[in-house]
């Protein structure tokens, strides 16, 4: 069994992004999956749970939380934090952006899943696909940072394969260097393995919208 563990929800989330870039890395991971609100309390009890707040990734001995803070921690261990502060400063403008773009599809089933959608659609897409389109063809290497994949990279795949999901593959038609970028990110061996691994969860079903707001006593 794999030594390093992941502890959230059945479900994608904030997580999500954990697991593809451990994924991306090549480091195997355990999903411990909370199911009731006891469980949640101990990981408080224990100190575990520094703000409060899931994901927690156990790792080389750390009790690791805030998500941002552990996707770059398993860049920098997989080496996919780029090779100089220069393009590390890119990397995190870029995965920032990916983050802004995905939370978009974050409050599928906690919303409306039309409005929600449709704010995506008419506020997210028209935004951030122009932009990342752009980013690509301007660095020229099928990355956006650099000539190999990092961070950066995993954070818009896992957006993009949200918006093929909710609105179909021609979505990208009018975007060409993002829709090679999407073509070569899931044939990337890693990448390819994970997505069709019971890790790699479905949309937010009614029972992992239920856990959340269950174990969390969340009000949304």
């Amino acid at each position: 069994m794999a030594t390093v563990r992941l502890i959230y929800f059945d479900g994608r989330g904030l997580g999500e992004g954990v697991r593809f870039m451990l994924a991306a890395c090549g480091i195997e991971f355990t999903d411990i999956m909370l199911e009731e609100r006891q469980e949640y309390e101990k990981l408080l009890e224990d100190g575990k749970l520094l703000f409060k707040q899931v994901p927690l990734l156990e790792i080389d001995g750390l009790e690791l939380v805030q998500t941002s803070a552990i996707v770059r921690y398993i860049a920098r261990k997989g080496g996919l934090y780029g090779h100089s502060n220069e393009e590390s400063a890119k990397i995190d403008m870029f995965y920032e952006g990916t983050r802004d773009f995905f939370s978009y599809f974050l409050k599928i089933g906690f919303q409306d899943p039309t409005e929600v959608l449709e704010r995506a659609k008419s506020k997210g897409l028209s935004r951030y696909l122009p932009i990342f389109d752009q980013a690509l063809k301007k660095n020229g290497t099928g990355f956006l940072v650099g000539s190999a994949m990092s961070l950066a990279d995993v954070g818009l795949i896992e957006a993009l394969l949200s918006v093929t999901e909710y609105f179909g593959e021609d979505t990208l038609s009018d975007y060409p260097s993002l829709k090679a970028f999407n073509t070569m990110m899931v044939s990337q061996e890693r990448i390819a393995a994970f997505l069709k691994s019971p890790q790699k969860k479905g949309g937010n079903t009614d029972a992992y919208v239920a856990t959340c707001r269950k174990v969390l006593e969340l009000d949304i």
